[in-house]
């Protein structure tokens, strides 16, 4: 069956091009800096949020009109794989993710739930050997039901925190069967409501322990994705233990498993957690753990997660340029957790809202490519720090120097010469650059 009979493939047609169901930046053969604009973006489309969101939020009821809504339990499930891998055909896309109950429902026991999913896993198999779509990751959903309700990695009941783990190891043979690249872990319910009643040292010493178990059942299958972890500050609890990346970084250096993971960063969840997107790229960038984005947006005025297409061309250029200077996302790559607003009820608003975001972002990497060519922000801070590249600077960088030759250095001081931070002048030069695409 065909769910999608009315749209043709989704082709670049430039700029110029009036045509809804066309690209108008992202021309997945065009070179940049070496490599093709799909090698470099990675493009996924996120299966929850396109296959299985129905338009609801926490005050309304959901409003999505969808060629399989008829449909109920497995034969739903079976139609949105028929729906999904025509969609990822039309869009042209590389990768897709899902969480386990995106695909297909879960059971009355776990047991009954792993056989829904192996049913549906081995259809998804089937259609991956004749499609180009990969699977770019898989993770469990550890924070929907009711028995999440204190936490999975984190729960305050063993039998809870073992179905937790039940559902991360079939996760990872999912992930193996599949051959995904990445394997996420976002702590939906990760966190605390109120210290009144915590125990924080036994719940984050809990998590670690499971995700050590979760590297080592990996090593044991042949597993051999990249571990991520997803940032979120807050919602669904009041603090959560992975609120953004300097957090959750130092988390996995307490619990030695820094080497085993890096960082799925998404962008409203960088914007909840009080910091921009690109802070939260460079963060990860410099500790050399950036390994994937999730690609969406924040409503500013709005206090929570509102999971809008990226849009923001400034912003989707200050995060491709942190991406370049990364040397790309290596296994991961630019997955798209957003959904359409609620009022874009209709089908066909799905390929206009993945065709405005993969626009959004190629229009981001032709400008940070080629800032990056100019060398732009790298001779502005260059300037800015040039009196550490000699004299008593340079003694400060390379610890040659002590608090009294510092205060002996100072202490004849009249005048400082500072300069200008510059700001308005370098937003001016980027909307040159944007207006110049």
């Amino acid at each position: 069956m065909a769910y999608f009979d009315q749209i043709s493939k989704v082709k670049y047609e430039g700029r110029h091009s009036d045509n809804p169901y066309a690209f108008k930046f992202y021309n997945p053969e065009e070179k940049i800096g070496g490599k093709t604009m799909e090698e470099i973006l990675r493009y996924g489309i996120a299966y929850w949020h396109t296959f299985t969101g129905d338009g609801g939020d926490p005050f309304g009821a959901g409003t999505a009109k969808r060629p399989w809504d008829h449909l109920k339990g497995m034969d739903l499930a079976k139609a949105r794989v028929e729906a999904a891998f025509e969609f990822f055909e039309k869009m042209n896309v590389p990768f897709f993710c899902f969480h386990d109950v995106d695909i297909s429902p879960e059971g009355d026991t776990l047991r009954e739930t792993n056989k829904n999913l192996d049913e549906i896993v081995a259809m998804v198999k089937d259609y991956m050997k004749d499609s180009k779509t990969k699977l770019l990751w898989n993770t469990a959903n550890n924070f929907t039901n009711p028995r999440w309700t204190h936490g999975a990695g984190t729960a305050t009941n063993a039998d809870v925190y073992a179905y937790a783990a039940g559902k991360i190891k079939k996760g990872l043979e999912v992930g193996k069967e599949l051959g995904s690249e990445n394997y996420v872990f976002w702590g939906g319910r990760e966190g605390y409501e109120s210290l009144l009643n915590t125990n924080m040292k036994l719940e984050q010493q809990n998590l670690a322990n499971l995700y050590h178990m979760a590297k080592d059942y990996a090593n044991e299958i042949g597993f051999d994705a990249q571990f991520l972890i997803e940032p979120k500050p807050k919602e669904p609890t009041t603090h959560q233990y992975d609120f953004d990346v300097a957090t959750a970084m130092a988390f996995l250096r307490e619990y030695d498993l820094q080497d085993h993971f890096k960082f799925n960063i998404e962008a409203n969840h960088a914007t909840l957690a009080g910091h921009t997107f690109e802070h939260e790229l460079r963060v990860a960038r410099e500790a050399g753990m950036l390994g994937s984005v999730d690609a969406n947006q924040g409503d500013l005025l709005l206090g929570w997660d509102t999971d809008e297409f990226p849009t923001d061309l400034y912003t989707t250029t200050l995060a491709m340029y942190e991406i370049l200077k990364n040397g790309g996302l290596g296994r991961g790559g630019l997955n798209f957790d957003a959904k359409v607003r609620r009022g874009s009820f209709d089908t066909e608003d799905l390929f206009h809202a993945h065709i405005a975001g993969m626009d959004a972002f190629a229009v981001g990497l032709r400008v940070a490519q080629k800032m990056i060519d100019d060398n732009f922000f790298e001779n502005i801070v260059k300037d800015r720090y040039q009196t550490f590249e000699t004299g008593i600077g340079k003694d400060i960088i390379d610890g040659k120097t002590s608090l009294a030759a510092l205060e002996a250095h100072a202490l004849d001081i009249k005048d400082i010469d500072l300069k200008s931070g510059q700001v308005e002048k370098i937003k001016a030069k980027m909307n040159q650059y944007l207006l110049n695409i």
